[in-house]
């Protein structure tokens, strides 16, 4: 095929919204040499069908700063492209029908003043007043968002596509990806066909961006991508006399929203139970192809919208639509490198926000891949957060029942998804279920986040104030702290770094000096060149030639991909997952020592066993590593057990235990009690983009220790340069002053009545009395003293509570209680 080059620095696979936006943002970075091939015609997949929404606020600070993004390109594409985008700012609307609903209304309005983006609670009677049309019977407020939009979706797409050609870019349609070629590790290039002629591209970089077809696509280069198609409904009106231009309202309760479109409207759903499509695969000629209607199933939405826009009762039905969208386990998208396959990046599984997500996502992707790292923390949507089990089909159609009526569900604290469960267990599982275990879900783990007393029910009441299980994380918390608790960690991801050059492999990568003696435990940070935090991990030296990394259950693959991704061509060294091998359990507390003395069998005083230590111990019949570290500020030690042994050991430590106060508790108080402590946590508290200085983590930092082998550590000029050059902000411990108000995150961050940042976690403070948050706060040429000495507050649902400021942590700053 003539038109097709055999070499490119960059194919793109795909010609929906993010493809198009991918192979725009590369060529205005200079890649010209760009190719993006679409099996059919572009947006011929999902984008083509798209609603068109163009919101603004997300979840967290970072997909809000590319959502916004998204809307400020749609509005200059015309000027730059001449294709129209219909983009055009008429605000939207969400109302609330409870008050629950009204509660995460407002605190997400409070969320959008601390990320710069306009906002306004609204009463009834204003929500009425903005949207005339609208039934207010039961509606308890709102929340108005000025700049919000909404957009023609193909000539978005079709403006980007321009974009790129104008730039250098090949876009071609009727060309088939047939596969993938890999070698050494690395993707190579893809094969295509087009009707009987085969051909072959060389590419240094391989993106998928087939929509739905991108798990199919991900496992011709041998890669996970989880996702699953799904049914998507909405109905179109015949022209209404009189209604002019209106803002997109939302009625989550009624899992609705409305769009007005030329004189008329569009009513779509996120029903509570999808119908997952295309299992057995899509069809070959799928084109802008619509799905067989299903009245029954959209029925029930339609008649709360007749009640709630009474208009639509004379309104005819101009287009009764279902088409397909592609949905996560998660429901947030797939974006990055994939871990299993060096060279191919992935931006697929949109959620049916693709179109507002786009033009972020395409810009993201692009620097990631001109500057080998993200522009700034993506890992709410990076690909490594997944896990492989994942791509498993069956799995899919279940969890995707559930995902796509999540989007407009209530969005609780600490809402655990309800399908495809149980998939990992840990060795303790059965034993923590019995004795009243309510669990949660990590990164596929089963994990006990609670426990329930005799008698009640095991299962999450959900709310934004003190739900059901507020009292038992109390009475754990307060074990923790007075006598001693026991936690099943055995879901921390183990990484086994072994051979002749591990030393000097991880002492290049991590700040902190690994060359300790045998037995250390280090706790460190894998940092970037820019100083930021990739990883928050402990290192134990377990041989002259072998170390244990200990990461979180969630960052376990990026934190393997990083590793492995940094061991010299040349080096000795491996990097090998075993989580699996080995169970763990915390036994944590002032009772600590006297609880495990008589089951070990060896000493645990400081003398014998100081804090930061490891060592290979007897436990009851069993045989393991104890090591002497805490998360949650008290004396206590993590033992590390081969998983076939710690069932029993369980079972001894619970026996003795009894003597002792021993309480099991779930990772609700784990993560409570860190806060109180002020330890940080990587994904909310420190990120790939807070420079490990600013986070208050320059003591695990040592710029004076010997060199690997293969260089200085990743990140030394960094934080030199910011030694000298001072902190611009500093991470500041939060207690309200009043006792009442919860905290989870996100929540503004006000210094003399200015909002200043936001909290990056909050929990309850049971031992200290109140909500306890964490957040970075501007610091520039200022010390202690007078950031201190300020009006500090805390916005919680649009309400401004005081709060006490602190730079040490309120709990134990000297850090006694660890080292008893």
């Amino acid at each position: 095929m003539s038109q097709l080059p055999t070499r490119a620095r960059a194919v793109i696979i795909g010609g929906g919204v993010v493809g198009c936006s991918v192979a725009y943002h590369l060529t205005k970075l200079g890649w010209s040499d760009v190719v993006l091939l679409e099996r059919k015609q572009l947006t011929c997949g999902t984008t083509w069908h798209a609603a068109g929404l163009i919101g603004q606020l997300r979840a967290s600070a970072n997909m809000t700063r590319l959502a916004k993004y998204s809307a400020d390109l749609y509005l200059g594409l015309e000027a730059e492209t001449g294709v129209a985008t219909g983009m055009r700012q008429v605000g939207s609307i969400s109302v609330a029908l409870t008050g629950e609903r009204r509660e995460e209304l407002y605190r997400g309005a409070s969320m959008a003043r601390a990320f710069g983006v306009p906002v306004e609670e609204i009463s009834p009677d204003e929500v009425k007043a903005r949207y005339p049309h609208l039934n207010i019977d039961g509606v308890k407020g709102g929340v108005w968002l000025p700049t919000d939009g909404q957009a023609d979706p193909a000539n978005i797409a079709l403006a980007l596509a321009k974009g790129a050609r104008m730039r250098g870019a090949k876009v071609v349609e009727g060309v088939k990806v047939a596969g993938v070629t890999r070698a050494g590790g690395r993707a190579r290039g893809v094969d295509w066909e087009m009707g009987g002629e085969r051909g072959h591209i060389e590419a240094e970089a391989v993106i998928n961006c087939a929509g739905m077809w991108g798990r199919e696509v991900g496992r011709m280069a041998g890669v996970s991508v989880p996702l699953q198609a799904c049914e998507h409904f909405y109905i179109v009106t015949e022209a209404i006399e009189g209604l002019t231009q209106m803002p997109v309202l939302r009625v989550p309760d009624e899992c609705a929203y409305y769009k007005e479109d030329a004189g008329k409207i569009l009513l779509g759903a996120f029903e509570p139970v999808s119908k997952p499509w295309g299992a057995d695969g899509i069809p070959e000629d799928f084109c802008f192809d619509q799905l067989p209607e299903d009245f029954d199933h959209f029925e029930p939405i339609l008649e709360r919208a007749v009640n709630r826009v009474p208009m639509l009762a004379e309104a005819g039905i101009h287009t009764f639509f279902n088409g397909p969208e592609s949905f996560t386990p998660d429901d947030r998208y797939l974006l990055g490198e994939a871990p299993e396959c060096r060279g191919f990046w992935v931006a697929a599984g949109f959620n049916s926000i693709g179109i507002q997500s786009a033009g972020g996502a395409g810009m993201a992707l692009a620097q990631w891949m001109e500057d080998g790292e993200p522009p700034f923390d993506l890992w709410d949507v990076d690909i490594r957060r997944t896990q492989p089990f994942q791509s498993n089909k069956r799995y899919l159609l279940e969890r995707s029942t559930e995902t796509l009526g999540l989007l407009y569900a209530d969005h609780f604290p600490y809402r655990q998804v309800a399908t495809a469960r149980g998939v990992r267990r840990t060795p303790l599982h059965e034993h923590l279920k019995a004795r009243g275990a309510v669990f949660g879900e990590t990164a596929g783990w089963e994990r006990a986040n609670w426990f329930a007393r005799e008698g009640q029910e095991r299962k999450y009441r959900y709310s934004w104030g003190r739900q059901n299980w507020f009292a038992n994380a109390a009475e754990e918390h307060r074990s923790v702290r007075e006598a001693v608790g026991l936690f099943d960690l055995s879901t921390f991801g183990k990484i086994r770094v072994e051979g002749r050059d591990a030393e000097d492999v991880l002492q290049r990568i991590c700040g902190a000096d690994v060359r300790v003696p045998v037995g250390r435990i280090v706790y460190t940070q894998f940092l970037n060149a820019k100083g930021g935090i990739e990883a928050d991990v402990t290192v134990t030296r377990l041989s002259e030639t072998a170390f244990l990394v200990v990461t979180p259950a969630a960052t376990l693959r990026r934190d393997l991909g990083r590793i492995h991704s940094l061991i010299p061509d040349n080096a000795n060294c491996v990097a090998i997952d075993v989580t699996s091998a080995e169970a763990v359990i915390a036994v944590m507390g002032p009772r600590a020592r006297d609880l495990l003395a008589p089951l070990v069998g060896s000493g645990l005083g400081n003398a014998e066993f100081p804090f930061g230590t490891a060592q290979e111990v007897d436990i009851a019949m069993g045989r393991g590593r104890a090591h002497r570290v805490s998360y949650v500020g008290e004396l206590g030690w993590e033992l590390y057990l081969p998983s076939d042994q710690a069932a029993h050991v369980f079972e001894a430590i619970e026996e003795e235990g009894r003597a002792h106060g021993l309480r099991l508790c779930g990772l609700h108080v784990l993560d409570s009690c860190r806060i109180e402590k002020a330890f940080r946590h990587w994904g909310h508290d420190i990120t790939d983009e807070d420079h490990v200085l600013e986070a208050g983590l320059g003591f695990a930092v040592k710029l004076d220790k010997a060199p690997s082998r293969f260089g200085d550590f990743i990140g030394r000029e960094a934080v030199q340069a910011k030694r000298a050059a001072g902190l611009e902000r500093r991470m500041l411990q939060f207690r309200l002053e009043d006792p009442e108000p919860l905290l989870y995150h996100n929540e503004p961050i006000l210094r003399d009545g200015e909002i200043v940042g936001h909290l990056t976690s909050g929990a309850y403070g049971h031992h200290l009395g109140a909500a306890i948050g964490m957040g970075y706060v501007p610091c520039t040429d200022e010390k202690g003293d007078a950031l201190l000495n300020s009006d500090w507050e805390i916005e919680v649902a649009g309400r401004r509570v005081g709060a006490e400021a602190s730079l040490k942590p309120l709990y134990d700053p000297s850090a006694d209680r660890v080292r008893a």
